[in-house]
């Protein structure tokens, strides 16, 4: 786990003054997967893990950002972007500057839930040091989690007011126009409005979300397969093309449609010779995913965690044939944390190809669920995955005005 206190001291040795420290949450998302870009609803749960940084201003237009994870230093002239992905981590930071100064708007397809939300220079230079225990490329949105920290640093910092539903607007817009991924909102949501012992209930049709309580008697276990993926590669892309052709198709014969949410699986079957066969498994998994997500909220407030794992399985059965953003790694965990006693479900959690998985678990069983899904899978895959009982955790925040290193 990070130490902010440790934190404060590196960045005081590195840049000579003492900072602020500000945190965003990784998220797990127990259930409403590819549903956040078609209107529908997710169950996410900002986790306990966490992006750090410790940042102070400059005098000038100028950030000087350096990762832990990384090892590198990059320095971003705000006044002079280039305005591409350049393929590296510090496109999400930039792209965050980019956004909240009201920078120019780049040529990539628009919706009404990546419009503007700052119009006007909002930041000023920082120098800012970047620490994570969020695991990157895990499916448990580190991304997300660097995108809000930042953005809530960099508004701080210039004494802006922080609204976090436009923080998070912007966060999604910084990733579609800076870093090329047409991501939802779901990510961004449970960083900025996460709670401790709460799942998120997230409607991305209206940006409303609910906060549901967790029920004491059963554990969260994420398992990270050490898969990596890439979304950016394109696959997330091309899901979400399908979708939004499939939305066309359909709005043809229903022109009240404005998204697979507003469609019914009965009215998916009855249109289904309208359309190719990939894209209707595409659209027959989102709306299939969002009745699931509604019976998991209603199975979690009257603690049926049977119920609950049977919508676990089906997701993941619906996002390995019908979504096709499994692989054989995710599918291997997936069986594996099924067959131990105590599990009540499992299913891949996030983006797909590769990452993670995530398990409802009897609570007094968790421990010895963790250690059997490392053996097994170890033993099964020769990769060592990280596996860890997860709580859920509050969404961002600043951590301290000022940590200086004669405090540690």
């Amino acid at each position: 786990m990070i130490d902010p206190a440790e934190i404060a001291h590196d960045f005081e040795r590195t840049f000579g003054r003492p900072p602020r420290i500000y945190r965003a949450p990784g998220r797990v998302n127990l259930i409403g997967e590819h549903t956040d870009y078609n209107d529908g609803f997710a169950l996410p749960m900002a986790l306990d893990r966490s992006t750090w940084i410790a940042a102070a201003p400059r005098g000038d237009r100028t950030l000087v950002v350096r990762s832990r994870a990384y090892s590198e230093t990059f320095t971003i002239d705000l006044d002079n972007q280039p305005p591409y992905p350049t393929e590296s981590w510090i496109d999400y930071v930039r792209g965050m500057a980019a956004v909240l100064d009201g920078g120019p708007e780049r040529p990539a397809p628009q919706r009404a839930d990546v419009a503007r939300p700052f119009q006007g220079r909002e930041v000023c230079g920082a120098d800012m040091l970047i620490a994570s225990d969020v695991p990157i490329g895990g499916g448990v949105s580190s991304s997300a989690a660097l995108e809000v920290a930042c953005g809530y640093a960099l508004l701080d910092l210039a004494d802006r007011a922080v609204d976090l539903g436009a923080l998070a607007r912007a966060a999604q817009r910084a990733e579609h126009e800076y870093v090329g991924t047409r991501c939802g909102l779901m990510d961004q949501m449970a960083a900025c409005y996460g709670r401790t012992g709460h799942a998120l209930l997230l409607d991305t049709r209206s940006f409303s979300h609910r906060h549901v309580p967790l029920p004491a008697s059963a554990r969260i276990v994420v398992g990270n397969t050490m898969v990596r993926h890439a979304l950016a590669s394109g696959e997330y892309n091309a899901r979400r093309a399908d979708c939004e052709a499939g939305v066309a198709r359909l709005a043809r014969r229903m022109p009240s449609v404005r998204a697979l949410r507003d469609v019914s699986i009965a009215e998916l079957e009855a249109a289904r010779g309208d359309l190719d066969e990939r894209v209707y498994r595409r659209c027959r998994h989102v709306v299939t995913e969002n009745a699931r997500t509604l019976d998991a909220v209603e199975a979690l407030a009257l603690a049926d965690f049977e119920r609950v794992g049977r919508l676990m399985r089906e997701s993941h059965e619906s996002l390995r044939a019908d979504y096709d953003v499994s692989c054989a790694e995710l599918d291997t965990m997936t069986s594996i944390a099924r067959g131990l006693d105590g599990v009540y479900g499992a299913r891949m959690t996030g983006g797909g190809f590769g990452g993670s998985i995530v398990a409802l678990v009897d609570a007094a069983s968790a421990d010895r669920v963790q250690q059997e899904l490392r053996r097994l899978y170890a033993a099964s895959t020769r990769l060592e995955p990280d596996v860890w009982i997860c709580g859920a955790g509050d969404g961002v925040s600043k951590v301290h005005d000022r940590l200086p290193a004669s405090t540690i």
